[in-house]
């Protein structure tokens, strides 16, 4: 459990114009036209619980507290498994590349960890200059880059958003306004975001409300930076020196039972309620062949315009179809993390990605396909490489999944609605049904594996629940990814 409020006294008040001095805290008319226009967002309110289940090796299960709304509230749930700040990168402005074990803490329901946040930036539109750091803390850290990721191509259109990115070894979440303004040097609108940088995105959800709090803040007070310098004295990070202490292993002695602890290192996102059951009726069945792609680590990228918030969702959503709990599978293969946004500035980092998801709202990145293996246009799913062009056809053994899926979650609702069951949610529904049906295949590949005959036969494929056919192609490609040793021996047939 969190043994502190996530939100410390001193981020509840707001600084005051001079000419309003008078006041010591905000009053409450000050406080709503705070929060105007960001009533889409999932925002704190009274001490409550956020109840996260992931049974994966990410992440043990665990119960933490944070502020926010009450532990059954229909409106916030946070949750999920993903990629990691762990990995190192080729930029050079950083030395850290992890957060070391003493950064990371044993509580009773589950590994817990502390505050790092090692930068915060305002971003502002110059209408002479364009996206620029209008200030920071500390005042040494390298934005480069920074002003474009946290203010998103094609904002000016809308009126408030937020992101995730990624920064080097850091991971960012800024949270986007505009505001109509009557002056002719800002052209009639004044557009700011707020942000934060970490070694790890898994907390970064906490500090949402505040951000949203603060680009209103600074769109109505100019230049009045207090809160957000109090913030960073709070928040602070204390890193390890030259990126050493980094968490390459788990302490299996605090651990215990938690095997493998760090092969999927957990992501954790604020999403509204009901984020993964409206991916997935976005998607329909075409989330089955996003569920192949994310297991053969492919490289995904999601195009949509503003806002793009939502869109990090579906980046979120995609991570969750590849978990995998069996002990040491998947050790071989590239690490399935999100990038969040992108633009065009991460194209050189992109290209040394052997396998990642993002989103963008830059429509030239679908002439650019050296960069990507899957192209996501809305609904539509697509892919230029002629050997993954089998895949965007669904079979028979798909939509049987598809259709065992969307069974089990209008039992879920049935049961939340006769017998009024809080204590499950589709989030936890949803990515439980792929990590099941994940831990079906590589534990029935690994068993045969292991068996002194390694024949896979159409009986074992339909056991995995696959098409022995039309899946063939998926498995073949499955099987050298993950360098497992079995002989295929079910034969395309000339003819249907």
């Amino acid at each position: 459990m969190v043994e502190q409020s996530d939100r410390a006294p001193l981020l509840d008040w707001e600084e005051v114009p001079p000419a309003e001095l008078a006041p010591s805290v905000p009053s409450p008319e000050t406080g709503d036209s705070i929060q105007s226009g960001l009533s889409s967002y999932p925002a704190e309110g009274s001490v409550g619980a956020d109840i996260s289940l992931n049974r994966s090796p990410a992440r043990p299960n665990s119960v933490t507290a944070v502020p926010g709304e009450s532990a059954h509230s229909p409106h916030k749930q946070y949750s999920g498994p993903g990629g990691d700040a762990s990995a190192t990168d080729e930029e050079g402005d950083c030395a850290f590349h992890g957060l070391s074990v003493r950064d990371r803490r044993i509580t009773g329901s589950g590994w817990e960890e502390k505050d790092q946040i090692v930068a915060v930036f305002v971003v502002t539109f110059d209408t002479r200059s364009g996206n620029m750091i209008e200030w920071c803390l500390p005042q040494d850290v390298n934005l480069e880059g920074v002003e474009f990721k946290s203010m998103a191509s094609g904002s000016h259109r809308i009126s408030s958003d937020f992101i995730y990115f990624r920064k080097g070894c850091y991971f960012g979440l800024a949270c986007f306004a505009n505001m109509p303004v009557e002056s002719e040097l800002e052209r009639g609108a004044r557009m700011k975001s707020v942000g934060i940088l970490s070694p790890s995105y898994t907390l970064l959800y906490r500090y949402m409300h505040f951000l949203e709090n603060q680009v209103r803040h600074q769109l109505q007070c100019p230049g009045q930076y207090s809160p957000l310098e109090a913030f960073y004295e709070d928040k602070k990070a204390v890193l390890p020196p030259g990126g050493n202490g980094l968490v390459t292993a788990c302490p299996t002695s605090a651990l215990g039972p938690i095997v493998n602890r760090c092969m999927h290192p957990e992501m954790k996102i604020t999403h509204p309620a009901g984020c993964m059951s409206q991916f997935i009726r976005f998607f329909g069945e075409q989330i089955m062949v996003l569920w192949k792609f994310a297991l053969l680590r492919k490289r995904i990228l999601i195009f949509s315009p503003p806002p793009v918030g939502v869109v990090c969702y579906r980046v979120y959503c995609c991570c969750c179809l590849a978990n995998v709990s069996i002990p040491g599978m998947g050790m071989s293969v590239p690490e399935f993390r999100p990038f969040f946004y992108i633009n065009v500035a991460d194209i050189t980092a992109l290209e040394a990605e052997p396998s990642y998801v993002a989103c963008t709202t830059e429509k030239i990145f679908e002439e650019k396909k050296e960069l990507y293996d899957v192209y996501i246009d809305n609904q539509n799913v697509k892919t230029h490489r002629e050997s993954l062009q089998p895949l965007l056809r669904l079979n028979s053994a798909d939509r049987e999944k598809y259709r065992k899926l969307c069974e089990q979650r209008q039992m879920l609702l049935y049961s939340q609605e006769v017998d009024g069951d809080c204590a499950s949610s589709e989030e936890d529904l949803f990515i439980l049904f792929f990590m099941e049906q994940n831990n079906r295949i590589f534990q029935t590949l690994s068993e045969l594996a292991g068996s002194a005959d390694p024949t896979l036969t159409a009986e074992h494929m339909r056991a995995m629940g696959l098409d022995p056919q039309g899946d063939r192609g998926f498995l073949v490609d499955l099987l050298e990814i993950y360098g497992i040793d079995v002989m295929l021996v079910i034969d395309n047939p000339c003819c249907p």
